[in-house]
């Protein structure tokens, strides 16, 4: 029961942390950047990816783990798969502001980077599909989407 909450809380903060450096992202994101500006983005992006590793890594454990729910109540679930697929999703629209923002940061401090309109596009659709996930969450605790033949 500790160990379940315990990986419980660290999904939950794992969530805020993601939900935070996205916002953060997108916030201090300008159409026009110095490369200082885009390391301290690309630093927050760093803080992402850790978080989005961490709510993997404990989501599969909880979801194939001894821990709570028996794995089939996953399994089993059309939602939770839907859930699973806006996460990856939000992973690969992430993958070109990532490498945009570590190519960019070298280099003199003060060289102004003008910033491509698809980075701005992509952190948005991140978001969107971000915000998505929490009511299918809610959901699939009602018990809906649950197929069991």
């Amino acid at each position: 029961m500790t160990t379940e909450l315990v990986l419980r809380y660290f999904h939950f903060i794992s969530i805020f942390a993601i939900v935070g450096t996205l916002v953060a992202e997108h916030l201090l994101l300008k159409k026009e950047m110095t490369r200082l500006e885009l390391d301290r983005i690309a630093r927050i992006d760093g803080a992402y990816g850790i978080a989005a590793l961490t709510l993997l890594g404990v989501g599969l454990t909880l979801w194939l783990g001894e821990f709570g729910k028996p794995a089939i109540f996953y399994t089993k679930n059309w939602i939770f798969h839907t859930k699973l697929t806006l996460f990856i999703c939000i992973g690969l629209l992430s993958i070109y502001p990532t490498v945009f923002f570590l190519k960019n940061r070298k280099g003199n401090p003060e060289e102004r980077i003008t910033i491509p309109k698809s980075i701005f596009w992509l952190l948005r659709m991140e978001l969107l599909l971000l915000f998505i996930i929490p009511i299918l969450a809610g959901f699939m605790a009602k018990g809906i989407g649950l197929v069991i033949e």
